[in-house]
């Protein structure tokens, strides 16, 4: 429709005639495409979408839901339009810079043209010829409203208006914007074309905060500076760079892992009887010591390593061939303040030993026992030291309630104290039946307390 103002008074400022009019909306078909949501992402994955073709859709409006190797994303509208086509599916991998999909985006055009443009566009079906339309008497009314018009279109409320819809922002900034809450058009960008900025929204947010009028007689809120921490170098101790080395060689061998229960209720009843004793108390001049399963354990692997001397051997590797030791010396790992130490109980299958550690007790390991149960734990996966070939993990020893027959064949429910040996074994030179076997031997030696006294020597 097309309004033709013309003022016939002679002598007037207005020497020339002026038309108005507003054309037809006009539909352009956009391709919105997938911006870059993170350094180094070129593809996301579709999780989900929003919207379908014919829905019509606002600036803001949630289209689909994107998914990249570092986060999920929300993909909003930047038009008002009708969605045309989807150019992936659900769980398809979008490219990014490439269009995600077409809108149909309804654009307005206002023209404010002069006499002799209105014969040029005169062939336009929406328009009225300008020989039908008609010719008004000048008013003072109309006339102001007409020098009213070009500075109502150019107040400052209406071009900041027009700013806030021009606002853009990246998919991160806008997922930020709802989750603080905040209108994009309340805040100006600072990028091209009006773009906002992480930044941007932290100095709307600091300067809401600070025009924000505190109620009467509340302290003013004093803001709080966290220290970030940061990095810092930590430099290994001698007995760190030694187990970093060791353990370095370990990773080459082959672990085979075997797991048992062993039932400690005799032996159990055994030590308490004997830590609660008079001898134990005039067999030392000082407190008397507490006695534990672990001198237990060791023996019955000294006694069982008689019947598989495989276990207690050094393998060298270049050979290849096993060496079988004849000293049952056992490492025992204890954890210090310093790191893991393994002082080595020698001679085992002969006497057991007392008194300081003398550098010298460090070495000449065959077999290492360690006792992790002091600390807690179950079932624990040993690595070997080389050139050892196995390792035994204690876990912590636990009453558990279990069925046990009486003598007249029924069932009672008992406590038994019990706890889990856990076997490593180089498989290149130990296959899993020795293992086993010699597992099974020490179980048998440590749950009949009268069997193992017996072949003690």
């Amino acid at each position: 429709m097309r309004l033709q103002y013309k003022k016939a008074v002679t002598g007037s400022r207005y020497q020339n005639s002026q038309f108005f009019h507003c054309s037809a909306r006009r539909n352009v078909i956009k391709p919105l495409l997938l911006a870059d949501i993170g350094e180094g992402i070129t593809e996301c994955q579709i999780v989900e979408w929003f919207v379908r073709p014919g829905d019509r859709v606002e600036e803001f409006d949630k289209l689909c839901e994107v998914q990249s190797d570092k986060a999920s994303v929300e993909i909003t509208s930047r038009y008002d339009g009708i969605i045309k086509e989807l150019h992936y599916g659900k769980d398809d991998m979008a490219a990014v810079g490439k269009p995600l999909l077409e809108i149909d985006v309804e654009e307005d055009e206002v023209v404010v043209a002069g006499e002799g443009s209105v014969e040029g566009k005169a062939q336009e079906s929406s328009k009225i010829d300008v020989s039908e339309t008609t010719e008004l008497q000048a008013s003072p009314v109309l006339e102001d409203s007409i020098e009213e018009l070009p500075d109502i279109l150019s107040t400052p409320s209406n071009s900041q208006s027009l700013q806030k819809r021009n606002n853009t922002a990246t998919p991160a900034v806008r997922h930020l914007l709802n989750k603080l809450n905040l209108d994009i058009a309340d805040i100006k960008g600072s990028g091209k074309g009006g773009r906002v900025s992480k930044e941007d929204i932290d100095r709307h947010v600091l300067s809401t905060a600070s025009t924000s009028t505190p109620f009467k007689n509340e302290p003013t809120p004093v803001a709080v500076v966290v220290a970030k921490a940061e990095d810092r170098m930590s430099r290994f101790t001698s007995i760190q760079t030694q187990m970093f080395k060791t353990m370095t060689r370990s990773a080459t061998i082959p672990h085979f892992l075997y797991t048992h229960t062993v039932d400690l209720t005799a032996l159990s009843l055994a030590k308490t009887r004997y830590n609660s004793s008079h001898t134990n108390f005039e067999m030392t001049d000082t407190l008397p010591s507490k006695l534990t399963a672990l001198p237990f354990i060791m023996k019955a692997l000294s006694q069982a390593f008689a019947k598989f001397p495989a276990l207690n051997a050094y393998l060298d590797s270049e050979s290849p061939q096993l060496i079988i030791k004849g000293a049952h010396n056992f490492g025992i790992a204890v954890d210090t303040p310093q790191g893991l130490l393994v002082p080595v109980v020698k001679d085992i299958e002969q006497a057991s030993q007392s008194g300081k550690l003398a550098p010298d007790d460090f070495n000449g390991a065959t077999f290492i026992v360690s006792n992790i149960g002091s600390i807690g734990g179950g079932v624990v996966a040993p690595v070997i030291v080389a050139p050892m070939v196995g390792i035994l993990g204690v876990g912590k020893m636990s009453g558990v309630p279990v069925f046990k027959k009486d003598e007249q064949g029924v069932k009672q429910l008992v406590e038994r104290d019990e706890l889990i040996l856990s076997w490593s074994a180089d498989h290149r030179v130990l296959d899993g039946a020795t293992v086993a076997r010699c597992a099974e031997e020490v179980r048998t030696l440590l749950e009949d307390i009268d069997v193992f006294s017996i072949v003690l020597r």
